[in-house]
Formats: structure tokens, C-alpha cells, sequence
């Protein structure tokens, strides 16, 4: 699958085929961070980010995601010269497998030109264009752009899923609507639209309530007419429904991913990766023989 330096549509054409066996793309996640919620200062190591790239090839990762900041609630930004230092080696091998499309997670333009020069293809943008010059520089190097829905900045978030009840009329509709304006920020800034991929966002700037209303609608996101990306591994949602710590939610992320394949989600962005693909891989088949059942 190796695929640099980045030719227009060349995430789209590598992910048609796994989108129609699966359903599905799995994006397998890598903070090479100190803090983030879960998995926070178990890869800043370059032998174990390594390890951990390679075991997401095994396991069927179509995209691994590299983050160097952290964006748990109450997180401090983190310069783009410290996130260049921390990703910078893992983005490279994981550019030199040749077998998956590398995502960056970060908000900052200079650590997606950077990134990009070397060749990697999508940027994971979770700040909702706060800045559209990360669009610029995405639309230089024709990759694609994921915009999440959130609002304001990781530092200003309250806590895990402790959004205000009241903070939206209909969250579905204005989390459209809020992406939308960024979409079309991202297009003023010389994106193309169906490179402007959508992440509703969920445990941003939501509530645990809202996550899940956002997970039961998802469909009414997929009318957008681009790839939908939902990310909720061990998210804070899961444990309103069942209280656990993060170390404990896999069942939950499990349930969340195959309802949002369900629904249309082509991207799952996720920790686990051998657990989840292999339920949908289950979910599918019996799916497919319960259609040429009914034709029968």
C-alpha cells in the first residue's frame, strides 16, 4: 500500500476496496505523549512506538494516527517544535513500512507541513479549523483533511463528558452546522470538498448524553456525502453507561464502533485494533448471510 509522495485521491483509492470488504477502515491510534487519557507515555520510547506501529500492520490497520499533543480535557498546547521532535521518527518508519497511510494529529500547520513533506497523507485536525492555515498547507500537498467538531480549544474543556445539557438545541444539527463552516473554511483556504472528511467529535466539547445521541444519529452525518470518522475508543461516554476506568471500556468501544460501521462510518479511530476488527468481521458475516438468506 505504500503510497508517497501523496497523488491526488490516493486515500480514497487505497480505502475504496477495505471500505467495500469491511465496511470499514480502522485507524489504528499512537500519541507519542506524555499525558493523553489512555495510552499516555507508553510509546514516547522509539523502540516501543515501533512496536506498537508494526503490531497495528499486523493486526489490519488501514491508517495509524500519530499525535505528539496530547487532547485530553484540560490539556496544555504543545509547541510545534516539541511535537515535530516527538513524532517525527515514528511518522518516518511508519512511512517506511509501505503498508498504511499515515494520519497527524495535530492543529498546528507547521507540524503538518513538516509531516507532509515527508509524505504523509491525512491530517486529523480535532480543533475544527480553528486555523485555516493547516488547510492551506493540507491543500499544498493534496492530502485529505479530517475536521472534527469541537468547540474551543482542549485547555478550556471542563472535564471527561462534563458538557453542559443545555450547550445545544439539537446537538446533531448544530455539530452539522458547525462543521459545515468549517468545511467551507477549509474550501476558501483551496481544499477540495470531498477531501474534507467528518469527525463529529464525540467526548468534544459533548456530554456524555450528547456523545451518545450523536453515536444513535450518526447516519444523519453520513448525508454530508464524504467519509464519516468516529473515534470513540474508551471514551469517557462509555462509562455513563457503565462505570469503568478507561483500561476497562473495551467492550464499550466495541459496541460504539460496530453501531457507527452500522451506520455509515467508513473511518473507526481506535486503540484496540485486533479486538474491533475482528467483531466486525463477525458482525459482517452474519450480515451477509442473513442477505442471501432473504434471496434465497
Amino acid at each position: 500500500m505504500a503510497c508517497y509522495p501523496v497523488p491526488v485521491g490516493c486515500a480514497e483509492t487505497l480505502l475504496e476496496p477495505i471500505w467495500h470488504a469491511r465496511g470499514a477502515a480502522l485507524m489504528g491510534v499512537l500519541n507519542v505523549t506524555p499525558d493523553s487519557f489512555y495510552d499516555g507515555g507508553r510509546y514516547l520510547d522509539p523502540a516501543a512506538a515501533a512496536g506498537r506501529l508494526e503490531r497495528f500492520v499486523a493486526e489490519g490497520a488501514a491508517i495509524v494516527d500519530i499525535g505528539g499533543e496530547s487532547s485530553r480535557p484540560g490539556s496544555e498546547p504543545v509547541p510545534a517544535a516539541e511535537q515535530i521532535r516527538r513524532i517525527e521518527p515514528v511518522v518516518e518508519r511508519a512511512l517506511a513500512l509501505g503498508s498504511v497511510l499515515v494520519s497527524i494529529d495535530t492543529t498546528l500547520p507547521e507540524v503538518a507541513d513538516r509531516m507532509l513533506s515527508l509524505g504523509a497523507h491525512i491530517v486529523n485536525d480535532v480543533s475544527c479549523l480553528s486555523d485555516p492555515d493547516l488547510a492551506r498547507v493540507t491543500a499544498r500537498h493534496e492530502a485529505v483533511l479530517i475536521v472534527m467538531h469541537s468547540r474551543g480549544p482542549m485547555s478550556k474543556m471542563e472535564g471527561f463528558s462534563r458538557y453542559p445539557e443545555h450547550g445545544y438545541g439539537d446537538v446533531v444539527a448544530e455539530a452539522r452546522a458547525e462543521w459545515r463552516a468549517a468545511r467551507e473554511r477549509a474550501i476558501a483556504a483551496g481544499m477540495p470538498a470531498q477531501r474534507v472528511w467528518l469527525d463529529p467529535g464525540i467526548g468534544f466539547a459533548k456530554s456524555a448524553r450528547q456523545s451518545l445521541e450523536i453515536l444513535g444519529r450518526l447516519a444523519e452525518f453520513t448525508n454530508e456525502g464524504v467519509p464519516v470518522v468516529v473515534g470513540p475508543s474508551r471514551k469517557s461516554f462509555i462509562a455513563a453507561v457503565d462505570e469503568a476506568p478507561a483500561e476497562q471500556r473495551l467492550g464499550g468501544t466495541i459496541a460504539a464502533c460496530l453501531l457507527a460501521a452500522e451506520r455509515g462510518a467508513k473511518v473507526l479511530r481506535v486503540h484496540d485494533l485486533q479486538a474491533v476488527r475482528q467483531a466486525l468481521a463477525v458482525a459482517r458475516a452474519v450480515t451477509h448471510d442473513a442477505k442471501r438468506e432473504a434471496r434465497a
